[in-house]
């Protein structure tokens, strides 16, 4: 049997934009807001796939949410590196380059509102996604954070659907 050839398989074309429909339970933040970062739920923690919530419609329980690799967005930012059990342990600037993660610890340690810190590691040890990179913007000058427990907002460059994670 040989394999059909599809007249129309083409769904995103290469350098476009990357928006698309996500179903509320298949994210980490299953309320959704514009304009906050957004990381989809899979098989293989640290390797999930990061984006930024353009809008919802919870009629559907469904959000837009841009997974383009590198667009910049300014998002809120912990400075925490380490937890100790479940609280934050250790702090540092934040500086360009530096590599943002998606902490799943963000509902419970951070201010409402900020899902990224400069974490690898959740308060339980597991591996938190890369959601991207500190990047310089004309709105923010490096380094960031350098006081215990400061939160910041970061121009922070995606790693999106095309990873570099």
């Amino acid at each position: 049997m040989t394999e059909e050839v599809r007249e129309e398989y083409e769904v995103s074309s290469e350098g476009a934009v990357r928006h698309w429909p996500v179903s509320y339970a298949r994210m980490f933040d299953i309320t959704p807001t514009p304009t906050q970062p957004a990381a989809l739920t899979s098989l293989v923690f640290g390797k999930e796939v990061c984006g930024t919530v353009l809008s919802i419609d919870a009629d559907v329980d469904r959000a837009i949410v841009d997974f383009t690799s590198s667009m910049v967005y300014l998002h809120s930012v912990r400075d925490v590196r380490t937890y100790a059990g479940n609280v934050e342990n250790t702090w540092g600037a934040i500086n360009e380059g530096d590599v943002i993660y998606y902490d799943r610890d963000a509902n419970a340690t951070m201010p409402v509102g900020t899902k990224l810190s400069t974490s690898p590691l959740d308060s339980g040890g597991v591996v938190n996604p890369v959601f991207g990179w500190a990047v310089y913007s004309g709105r923010v000058t490096y380094p960031l954070g350098s006081v215990a427990a400061a939160t910041v907002d970061v121009a922070v460059m995606q790693s999106g659907s095309g990873g570099g994670a």
